[in-house]
C-alpha cells in the first residue's frame, strides 16, 4: 500500500504555487481528514496513488501546480451520504490557499479542477482531462488492486442494502463502459483503457449476479 505523502512535498508545492508562508497545520488537517473512519477508498492510499499517477503524467500538464493542489484537496471532505463533497472540498481548498497567500487566479483554477471530478466533464480543458484521468486511473489497475478498490467502495456504502448497492453501482460502472473512451487523454488511454474495460465488465457481471 502506498503511504501518505510527506510534508516536504506539501511545503515544496505551496512554495512553487507562491505561498507567502508555510502551512503545516493544513498538512495535518488534510492528513487527519483522509484518515477519517468512514473512508475505505477515499483515504491516504487514494491520494498517494493519485499523486504517483500524476508524477508520471506531470509533463502533460499546463499548470502542474494547480493540478497537484487539486489532487491533494479533491476528496478533502467525504461523506458517502452527502451529494456535495466536491463543493465542500473545493471550499476547503479555497480557504487554505487564501490563508497561504496564494494568488486568486491559482485558487480559482484549483477549485475548478476539483469540481471536474464531480461530473467528469472536462470539455477541452487539458488539465481537467489529466485531473479526471488520474482520479479514474484506479479503473485500469491490475485485477487485485481493482477488486480491492471495489471492496473498499462497498465498505463506504455498507449502509446500503446489497441489492440496491449492486444495482446502482452497476449503473455507475456501465456509464463509464458506455463511453467511446473511458479516459480523456491519449496517455492514460494507452496505459489503462483496455484493462479498465475488462475490469468494469467483470465487476458489472458480478454485481448483476448479486443483485
Amino acid at each position: 500500500m502506498m503511504t501518505w505523502p510527506n510534508v516536504e512535498r506539501w511545503n515544496a508545492l505551496l512554495q512553487t504555487a507562491g505561498a507567502n508562508r508555510p502551512a503545516p497545520e493544513w498538512y495535518d488537517r488534510l492528513r487527519n481528514a483522509y484518515g477519517e473512519p468512514q473512508r475505505y477508498y477515499h483515504n491516504h492510499q487514494h491520494i498517494a496513488e493519485c499523486l504517483a499517477e500524476f508524477d508520471r503524467a506531470r509533463h502533460l500538464a499546463k499548470d502542474a501546480r494547480a493540478v497537484e493542489l487539486a489532487l491533494w484537496f479533491h476528496d478533502a471532505v467525504y461523506d458517502p451520504k452527502a451529494g456535495d463533497n466536491e463543493e465542500q472540498s473545493a471550499a476547503v481548498a479555497a480557504r487554505c490557499l487564501k490563508e497561504c497567500g496564494i494568488a486568486t487566479l491559482i485558487t480559482d483554477r484549483v477549485t475548478q479542477l476539483i469540481m471536474t471530478t464531480k461530473s467528469h466533464d472536462t470539455g477541452m480543458d487539458e488539465d481537467a482531462k489529466i485531473m479526471v484521468d488520474v482520479d479514474l486511473s484506479i479503473l485500469g489497475r491490475d485485477e487485485a488492486r481493482f477488486l480491492e478498490y471495489e471492496e473498499q467502495i462497498r465498505k463506504e456504502y455498507a449502509w446500503v442494502p446489497v441489492s440496491v448497492f449492486a444495482s446502482k453501482r452497476a449503473e455507475i460502472l456501465q456509464r463509464f463502459l458506455d463511453r467511446s473512451s473511458i479516459f480523456a487523454t491519449d496517455w492514460f488511454r494507452q496505459k489503462y483503457e483496455k484493462v479498465a474495460r475488462k475490469n468494469l465488465e467483470g465487476s458489472i457481471l458480478q454485481l448483476k449476479t448479486s443483485s
